[in-house]
């Protein structure tokens, strides 16, 4: 008699059940936050049996912009205790590449200014 064993380790991405629409800070678009987990699992005949290494990231929609998130709030979201991210304590990168928004005339630029161009407030 010959047994063949088929087993092997992997890595996956899985998107949770997580929505919330806002204005991406990073390109200033309207945009959908989504939550992704991604994971290292063992697997025996193409049916997987335990996971490990889970690690939670955040994504934009509208730009593709990913910042990583505590295991913490990762688990919250994926078991549904969490239904909304303050995006202000994310860190998406670096202020380079962002949109920046006048708060009170509404002017947009990716320039670094201290005062907007436009009305003279401080941006």
């Amino acid at each position: 008699n010959i047994m063949f064993l088929i087993m092997g380790i992997n890595q996956a991405q899985k998107r949770l059940n997580f929505d919330q629409l806002t204005i991406c800070k990073c390109c200033g678009k309207y945009g959908r936050v989504e939550v992704f987990m991604t994971y290292t699992y063992f697997m025996l005949f193409f049916i997987p049996i335990f996971k490990w290494n889970k690690q939670y990231f955040v994504k934009m929609n509208c730009c593709e912009s990913r910042c990583g998130i505590s295991k913490e709030l990762g688990k919250s979201i994926e078991t549904g205790q969490v239904s909304e991210i303050n995006l202000d304590e994310l860190q998406f990168g670096t202020r380079e590449n962002q949109v920046r928004h006048c708060t009170n005339c509404g002017f947009t630029t990716l320039e670094d200014y201290q005062f907007c161009p436009k009305c003279g407030e401080r941006m």
